[in-house]
């Protein structure tokens, strides 16, 4: 792929400036798809809008079809679609029409053969997402009818397996073949990734919409419901728009958005309510995201509303590829099932260099824990240490504001290891917080005009 780097240098207040100067140049280089003039109806290539007979066939021959010809539309249109797995070719957008639901299986014989994908981070074949592309370019999917990925305690979630999602004592799940466990086996001996091939007989859960190696990426104003795991995963692409998208998702690990080692990610106007962070922003794990060396960057979300989650917006945890040039203004965030507001996640064998996060103009109304949470030790007690220490660095929060909260800040590095620094809040508002700033191994930690319960805090913390 090819990336476009963007160098912000000066000083704190100026480098603040002319990032925010570097976002609008990102958004002026990031290029939408554009399609033919010519509609592929796939009620023409066999699909039965009945909710009952499988339609796989017929949406994938439309699609190819469409491709081959040059490009357009494939249209779903009224009525109600069973598939399986869909594969977009380029050239096309799949345009779910606003009286359409797609509807996709549960039997995860639909999703096979397996495909190259990540799975939180590691390198393998697994699955097919329900909807997929491989290294395809120009390719959207719009229109404002629903996915429903028909997820449920009955079959996908159960194969997180332990405790709640409907799994039971005696029933599958990812837990009776250790494939977390395999999974980072392969990833720390890097077995070469062919030779990872998982799907029938390890239970892991396929992402809903997942996009690996492309370019010029549309996915707008439809509403997806019910993913099995991932909702939203664009995957080593470039120019990817996600706009005008509800995530209504609130299965385990029902991420809403996971943009990983992508470049040039436009996020504006979507609503999240999900069963993990609303937005995640990835760059693989351990030795396979630093082997590919591709971090998450140029990314600006915008007047987005996030609801449940783990987190509004995080980086991490799988970020071992670095993560910069991340641009957050003008969200709302608010729910008593929201743990934090911004949140950079990661430990000491996942590592990454996370280096310029700006933040500006976001309301939260309620989260659980803290409006602004680093942790450098997350899930370090199942994982181990490790000899890569993260680097935290070039946070700045301006003109934010908070009703409700147990934290206003929580920041918590690695004893003995400058990784987080420059830290930066000004103009910040934060009412209703129940405990004290939490700041532990940190560097510079800078706050300016900032009211927590009404009290001034005018302070530089190390």
């Amino acid at each position: 792929m090819f990336f476009t780097v963007f160098c912000i240098k000066g000083s704190c207040r100026n480098n603040e400036q002319k990032a925010w100067g570097v976002a609008d140049s990102i958004s002026k280089v990031i290029t939408e798809p554009t399609f033919r003039d010519k509609v592929y109806n796939i009620a023409d290539f066999g699909a039965v809008a009945n909710g009952k007979s499988l339609c796989t066939t017929a949406i994938n021959t439309a699609i190819d079809q469409c491709s081959r010809e040059g490009g357009g539309r494939v249209l779903i249109t009224h009525g109600v679609f069973l598939t399986g797995a869909i594969h977009l070719k380029s050239n096309v957008e799949l345009h779910i029409d606003s009286s359409a639901v797609l509807k996709f299986s549960t039997d995860p014989n639909d999703y096979l053969p397996v495909v190259r994908t990540r799975w939180e981070g590691d390198d393998c074949y697994n699955y097919s997402p329900l909807i997929y592309a491989d290294g395809q370019v120009n390719i959207a999917v719009t229109g404002n009818g629903t996915l429903d990925g028909q997820a449920s305690t009955e079959d996908w979630w159960p194969w997180k397996g332990g405790a709640g999602n409907g799994w039971i004592k005696g029933t599958p799940s990812q837990l009776d073949r250790n494939c977390r466990p395999q999974l980072k086996k392969y990833n720390d001996m890097q077995v070469p990734v062919e030779k990872r091939q998982l799907g029938k007989g390890f239970y892991l859960r396929p992402q809903f919409i997942s996009f690996i190696n492309c370019k010029n990426i549309k996915l707008e104003g439809f509403t997806v419901k019910k993913s099995p795991f991932w909702v939203l995963h664009p995957l080593m692409s470039e120019n990817v728009v996600i706009r005008n998208v509800t995530a209504n998702s609130e299965g385990p690990n029902n991420d809403g958005c996971d943009p990983e080692s992508c470049k040039n990610v436009l996020i504006e106007n979507c609503t999240f309510n999900t069963g993990d962070d609303c937005i995640a922003l990835k760059s693989g794990r351990d030795y396979d995201g630093r082997r590919a060396n591709a971090p998450i960057e140029n990314v600006i979300i915008r007047n987005c509303f996030m609801r449940k989650g783990h987190g509004g917006v995080s980086m991490g945890s799988e970020i071992s590829g670095g993560c910069r040039n991340i641009f957050i203004e003008n969200c709302q965030m608010s729910s008593p099932e929201l743990d934090r507001a911004i949140l950079i996640k990661t430990n000491n064998s996942r590592g990454g260099i996370t280096d310029g996060v700006y933040v500006r103009n976001v309301v939260v109304g309620e989260v659980k824990d803290a409006i602004l949470s680093i942790n450098c030790s997350y899930h370090i007690s199942t994982e181990g240490e490790g000899k890569f220490v993260p680097q935290i660095k070039n946070v700045y929060l301006r003109n934010i504001t908070s009703s409700k909260s147990t934290f206003a800040i929580w920041l918590d590095g690695i004893k003995g290891e400058q990784c987080v620094d420059n830290i930066n809040l000004e103009n910040c508002t934060f009412t209703g917080v129940k405990q004290t700033n939490q700041i532990k191994n940190t560097g510079k930690v800078t706050l300016k005009n900032v009211l927590i319960n009404g009290e001034i805090q005018n302070s530089i913390e190390h």
